[in-house]
């Protein structure tokens, strides 16, 4: 074919070829038995740490003051611990009852007079206020500007040594500087730290302490005080206003705070207070409940619930975990072991493995989904204030419990699928807050998806079972609520069956998203997938319909037969008939070499037997060959080479036989079909199929016992040529194929109905009907006698071995008559 035809590959195609070629690489390293327990533990593992993951922190403990509580807190075990909040209250009490400590000097007026003097005695020892002085010339003035130790610096010493003053304007200045200086003065920035009440230390008797009230009313501020010293200086007549801020500026820096802040004795005394705190604890016992659901969230409440996570949080977590991990480890033990013993299935069959790798990562999706949407619900209840909207229980009746069961139902069988929804059921009571309700929940909404689906047919199905299962999840919900107590207010009945209703959409819509994921990752042929490919549109189908014409209308013949006969047995009759349409494109490589598109003349008259055998098999190769090209699924392509299973081309065998000269060998392997074997019902039907369609096609009068011996005789030679015992068809199975065989073989070529007072002409002309215009179904050989109808010792019509070049067309012959 000079035209590649489109790829029919789903669209996860490539994502499987990377998860194969995965499996390639392990298993060169690992045998199939450590590939599946290493994928197990991983599996265990994985689940476990989603369970148990400390980084999921529910939302359902984080109450505050005045909350309703939504579930009972009931206490896991005996717990002695301490009150954090409430120790840290009366810390902080114990820490706040420690007044501030300042130190008092109650003599630093007296060393403010102390500081004057010093510094205006060497003032006026050195003659500095004499009047000479102020005679004196530049250099004896910057002499005595240096004898002035005072505030203010060498412009205030040439003020004061400028003039003599007398004894009282002295003692004046020395009683405002001692007004100003004397009390309790505290520093601006000390402020602060006043409280009602501070404790006074005299630094002169440490050992004393004294509390002072109302601090900042009863002491001066240092600003004030100095305020008051600037007053008094003015009141003084004698001194000059100039003379006046002189004196304010040497003696400003005299006043200075008496009361002094003192932090480090403070910040000790306070952590004493602290230390001298004894922590206040709580003890819970083994099932107490600390509270119930509805009650109002107290302070006491909030510190038992804070306990108990803390206990949870970090008391034996390793233990907690292992017990879990087995837990978990068991659940997928006795689940592998059910689906290893199950049995055979009416679906394509999957192998054990397989099918619980399927189940471990819809079990995975599924926690992923129940965690998350739980988290959702506790989310949304936590932002509405009224009630039934606060209540995450309703809420989480949208949660899709039934999706492990409706894609598992859909992709496995039946028996599967219920194990499995009761699987995710008891691990929903590991995540669920509300364990027993939950687990009947998610159990029930399961079930009715498993038998509330028929055979899936189109994508519609899963919609119609989200539909059921949201219709259960109504009426489950509304059971739970009646069960628990609940009043049946109206808000109550409306959000939980819309959430219900809601569950069963999310299943569903969910459901859609992973079944072609998983069609494709796991290589499953749903029934939907196998209607896809029954689309007469399809290239690959076109192509067979257009350059092989005999050969489609054969296999839609194959098709027929087969789906009828798989019926009979219990089989798959949609794969059964989508794998005959496909089963032999092979032949589009040399479509004229086979007897059902040939038109008269058979080419394999002029080519030597072996070379005719080589054309004829290579249908079977280059059918796998192109059925990969164009993405078919592997099931698929299996009827290509099953079908015919290892049988020879007997006529062609013996024909070379009889032509090859003598002492020439020939080898029988060169005209025996690849194989294998039929490996599965389908194909083993199919194959009787192929024979008995070809065999009723050659037969000149196909009358009901005519048929009967020409399956007859294609049976038995398949079963003496071994070729049906790799498969699991029984005896009886093979009756019951073989009547309905012939039953729809005699419905295909029944007899015309001769109508009443319909008179034929006497007589009518000699016609001749060229081959070429006869119809693909009357090309070939017609035989009157079904025992000349070359069968082969497997089974199988040859009728292109069949020497044609000197036979009249006998077909013709009998249609001219």
């Amino acid at each position: 074919m000079s035209k590649r035809l489109p790829n029919l590959a789903p669209p996860f195609a490539k994502t499987r070829k990377r998860f194969d070629n995965l499996l390639t690489k392990l298993s060169q390293k690992f045998s199939l038995k450590q590939r599946f327990w290493i994928g197990f533990a991983f599996l265990t593992l994985l689940t476990t740490i989603l369970i148990y993951n400390p980084f999921w922190q529910p939302l359902n403990n984080q109450y505050k003051e005045g909350d309703i509580l939504r579930q009972t807190i009931i206490s896991p075990a005996d717990i002695i611990a301490v009150n954090s909040e409430e120790t840290q209250i009366l810390t902080q009490s114990a820490r706040d009852a420690i007044r501030p400590i300042f130190t008092f000097e109650s003599n630093k007026a007296e060393q403010s007079v102390q500081n004057f003097r010093i510094s205006w005695e060497k003032l006026v020892r050195h003659g500095a206020n004499t009047n000479s002085n102020i005679k004196a010339n530049v250099k004896e003035d910057e002499k005595t500007e240096t004898h002035w130790t005072g505030g203010g610096g060498a412009e205030v010493g040439k003020i004061l040594s400028a003039r003599k003053f007398s004894d009282m304007e002295v003692e004046a200045i020395e009683r405002a500087l001692r007004e100003a200086a004397e009390g309790s003065i505290y520093n601006d920035s000390d402020r602060q730290y006043f409280q009602n009440e501070i404790t006074l230390i005299d630094r002169l008797k440490p050992n004393q302490q004294s509390v002072a009230s109302l601090p900042e009313s009863t002491m001066t501020s240092l600003s004030n005080a100095r305020a008051k010293l600037k007053v008094r200086l003015e009141e003084i007549k004698s001194l000059s206003p100039k003379e006046s801020d002189a004196f304010y500026k040497a003696l400003e820096q005299l006043v200075q705070p008496s009361v002094i802040f003192d932090s480090a004795a403070t910040e000790s005394a306070r952590q004493a207070a602290e230390k001298s705190v004894l922590p206040v604890t709580i003890t819970l016992k083994r099932g107490q409940i600390v509270a119930r659901e509805g009650d109002t969230i107290t302070p006491a409440i909030l510190a038992n619930i804070s306990a108990i996570k803390s206990y949870t949080d970090s008391s034996r977590q390793i233990n907690r975990f292992i017990g879990l991990l087995f837990l978990i480890t068991s659940l997928y033990w006795i689940a592998w072991k059910f689906i290893e013993h199950r049995g055979a299935t009416g679906r394509l069959s999957l192998t054990p493995e397989r099918t619980f790798a399927l189940f471990g990562f819809v079990v995975v999706i599924q926690i992923f989904l129940l965690i998350a949407c739980f988290r959702l619900a506790e989310f949304t209840a936590a932002q509405n204030i009224r009630a039934p909207f606060v209540d995450a229980t309703l809420w989480s009746f949208a949660i899709p419990f039934a999706f492990t069961s409706l894609l598992i139902t859909l992709l496995v069988d039946r028996r599967v699928a219920l194990f499995a929804g009761i699987f995710v059921s008891l691990l929903t009571g590991f995540i669920s807050p509300k364990g027993l309700e939950f687990v009947l929940y998610s159990l029930i909404s399961s079930a009715v998806a498993v038998y509330g689906i028929g055979r899936y047919r189109t994508r519609q199905s899963v919609t119609t079972a989200g539909l059921f299962v949201g219709l259960a999840n109504v009426s489950v919900a509304l059971a739970l609520i009646a069960y628990t107590q609940q009043p049946f207010i109206l808000n109550t009945i409306l959000l939980s069956m819309g959430c219900g209703l809601v569950g069963g959409l999310i299943t569903s819509a969910v459901t859609a998203v992973f079944l072609p994921i998983c069609e494709s990752l796991f290589g499953i042929l749903t029934d939907v997938k196998l209607l896809e490919l029954s689309n007469a549109d399809l290239p690959i189908l076109g192509q067979l319909a257009l350059r092989a014409p005999g050969t489609n209308q054969h296999s839609h013949a194959v098709g027929q037969l087969s789906e009828e006969a798989c019926r009979a047995v219990d089989a798959n009759g949609l794969l059964a008939r989508i794998g005959a349409l496909y089963h032999d494109i092979g032949k589009l490589a040399a479509p004229e070499h086979f007897v059902e598109n040939q038109h008269g003349k058979n080419p394999h008259d002029k080519l030597k037997p072996v070379q005719s055998a080589k054309i004829i098999i290579s249908h079977v190769t280059y059918g796998i060959k192109l059925g990969k090209e164009i993405g078919l699924p592997q099931r698929i392509i299996d009827f290509i080479p099953q079908h015919h299973g290892t049988r020879t081309l007997h006529y062609f065998l013996r024909k070379a036989q009889s032509e090859a000269r003598e002492g020439v060998e020939i080898e029988e392997q060169d005209f025996r079909y690849p194989g294998p074997k039929p490996q599965f019902k389908e194909a083993a039907i199919m194959m009787i199929a192929d024979s008995c369609e070809a065999g009723a096609r050659s037969l000149q009068e196909p009358t009901p016992e005519n048929i009967r011996f020409i399956v007859t005789k294609i049976i038995d030679a398949i079963l003496s040529d071994d070729q049906l015992d790799e498969c699991d068809l029984t005896l009886r199975e093979l009756t019951l194929i073989r009547e309905s065989m012939i039953k729809s073989l005699v419905a295909i070529y029944h007899s015309r109905i001769d109508y009443p007072g319909y008179t034929p002409p006497p007589s009518l002309p000699k016609i001749i009907i060229p081959t070429e215009l006869l119809d693909s179904e009357e090309r070939g050989i017609k035989y009157a006698n079904p025992a000349d109808i070359p069968v082969s010792k497997g089974g199988e019509i040859e009728d292109e071995a069949i020497d044609r070049s000197h036979q009249p067309n006998e077909k013709a012959d009998a249609v001219s008559q």
